[in-house]
């Protein structure tokens, strides 16, 4: 572990349990068998829409939302199944199958581990917020057309594709096959969902709808004979309630390939959102997350989830938020959340079978729309077009095709973009005549005069590729007035990179090729580091490399009147 450094690993429970208390157990209590109540809907309805079964989502909340407490370095964030990885988990079970879900899964847990323990937590919340936006809306409208098939129980004659635009074909040539009662129990959990918040914020609406509208669908079925409206139970019939026990995951190089780069987007989508939960719920409890932490943490549980069949992980802002509503301040709270759904999970199973499927479908819908940070896309829009162009590509790759894409050529715009940006601020100044040499927040000004023959170029801003190649045009550009001598002047430029190296190499050699010599000035430390290890200081004299401008001119003054000299006068 020499290269890594000690690694920065220090669980919150740890922390948390050397000044635990009664007062602080129950109100970990309260609030852990409150999430964990809510937590059930969500687990099973991100499990069906994912393409598995609803004992899977409910093994992955329990097995996920224990680890996540117990190693991560968040005090209350709650970990399960979330929204955000339908889509991608429902791609590669259908191109890959269940097991190769296992091993994406795994490798992406491997992945959140080392990000973790190379510290790179606090890199990962510099990813752009248009890209975040983006592809989360992007989610969310993908999420909310998966469920039109359940909400109006549709009969749909013909195979349904993966693409956006395809699958929704298919859903208006269908769209004749509506079945009425299936269409308003899925209106009436929407509007259960919606009203009863309105009603009380502790109760929440997606939990009430299960239970309203399941009793109420069971009782028309029951009594009145009701038919159509389908069931968890009718769709997967009898759900085991044994809990399922670990099993090896086989793995050859072929599938390791094949599946890189769906791990590589389980494992940036899980650290994105965990790290997100996160700093919201630091934002309101005053904590403090532990970034690298919470990564192995939630690589611990990626890791450990797909060996009993479960989903991919990670934290939950609404669960995490309904958490700190409830009071709970410790990861405590997490782990009794996850043993609540442990006993629902052992005990509870069979009333599951009972809940309607367009009650699942409403919840998602609701959770969509949540998703979809619809007044969030509003404000952005005012902001820098190319941020807007960002959000805009990412969404629409994110929904024409597929997360793992949007992220890639999201991630590539957001970098030109910063690039364009950082070399238009990088500006290049010309001086011929005189100088004021001092700095923007000195109130004296010393104005040096520059004898014949003396240019000074100076670089504001860093001087990487996209600056060089500015620079490179403005020398062009003043070519013709052949100075003897050119100050560089780079008090500026914090930083310098190869391909500056390599025009500001190109400069002097041409320059002193044409008898012109060239003198540096306010080289800062580490841009002269980079100078020295490219060996550029050795194609310019050690005198003509100054830390200051009044240094600068001066010897190129010098130089300049003892070329002058040479040359003797004009006949």
């Amino acid at each position: 572990m020499s290269i890594l450094g000690k690694p920065d690993f220090h669980p919150a429970f740890l922390s948390a349990v050397k000044s635990y208390s009664f007062a602080k157990f129950k109100s970990d209590l309260t609030a852990g068998i409150v999430v964990g109540i809510i937590a059930i809907p969500l687990a099973i309805a991100f499990a069906i829409a994912s393409g598995v079964t609803p004992a899977v989502g409910l093994v992955t909340a329990i097995i996920g939302g224990f680890l996540v407490a117990a190693c991560g370095g968040n005090s209350v964030q709650i970990g399960g199944p979330t929204g955000a990885f339908i889509v991608i988990i429902y791609n590669i079970i259908a191109v890959y199958g269940l097991s190769g879900l296992a091993m994406a899964t795994f490798m992406a847990g491997c992945i959140l581990v080392l990000l973790g323990l190379f510290k790179l937590g606090t890199v990962i919340k510099f990813i752009p917020y248009p890209i975040v936006v983006g592809f989360t809306a992007g989610i969310a409208v993908t999420i909310f057309s998966t469920q039109m098939p359940d909400f109006f129980g549709l009969t749909l004659t013909e195979a349904v594709p993966g693409d956006f635009i395809g699958k929704w074909g298919v859903y208006l040539r269908s769209f004749h096959t509506i079945n009425w009662a299936t269409a308003c129990v899925g209106l009436i959990s929407l509007l259960v969902i919606i009203f009863t918040p309105k009603l009380s914020k502790r109760i929440p609406g997606a939990l009430t709808a299960i239970v309203v509208v399941t009793i109420i669908a069971w009782a028309a079925r029951t009594f009145w004979g009701l038919e159509g409206v389908q069931t968890i139970g009718d769709r997967f019939g009898q759900i085991d309630t044994l809990f399922p026990a670990p099993r090896m995951i086989s793995f050859d190089m072929a599938s390791i390939n094949l599946l890189l780069p769906s791990a590589f987007t389980i494992a940036m989508l899980g650290a994105i959102e965990s790290l997100l939960s996160a700093t919201v719920a630091d934002g309101v409890t005053g904590g403090r997350t532990n970034s690298n932490t919470e990564l192995i943490g939630q690589g611990i549980a990626n890791i450990a989830v797909p060996l009993f069949g479960g989903i991919p992980v990670t934290g939950a802002i609404a669960r995490t938020m309904a958490n700190i509503t409830n009071g709970g301040r410790t990861p405590v709270a997490g782990i009794v959340h996850s043993i609540v759904l442990l006993l629902i999970f052992l005990f509870a199973m069979p009333l599951i079978n009972h809940v309607p499927m367009a009650c699942l479908a409403a919840v998602l819908i609701m959770v969509s729309y949540n998703m979809s940070g619809w007044r969030t896309i509003k404000g952005l829009v005012n902001n820098p077009m190319g941020d807007v162009w960002v959000l805009v590509i990412t969404f629409l790759l994110t929904v024409i095709f597929d997360l793992t894409i949007a992220i890639e050529i999201g991630m590539l715009l957001a970098v030109v973009v910063f690039l364009r940006r950082v070399s238009e601020n990088t500006t290049i100044r010309v001086y011929g005549d005189q100088l004021d040499a001092a700095d923007s927040d000195m109130t004296q000004h010393e104005v040096l005069n520059l004898a014949p023959g003396v240019s000074v170029y100076e670089i504001d801003g860093p001087f990487f590729f996209g600056a060089a190649t500015k620079f490179d045009e403005m020398m062009r550009a003043t070519m013709g007035e052949k100075p003897k001598v050119r100050i560089i002047r780079m008090r500026r430029v914090p930083f310098i990179d190869s391909t500056g190296l390599h025009n500001l190499q190109i400069l002097i050699e041409s320059s002193h090729e044409e008898g012109i010599l060239v003198v540096l000035s306010g080289v800062r430390e580490n841009v002269r580091e980079a100078l020295h290890k490219s060996h550029i200081d050795s194609l310019i004299d050690r005198d003509h490399i100054c830390d200051h401008i009044s240094k600068a001119v001066k010897v190129a003054n010098e130089l300049a009147e003892r070329e002058l000299e040479a040359v003797g006068p004009v006949a």
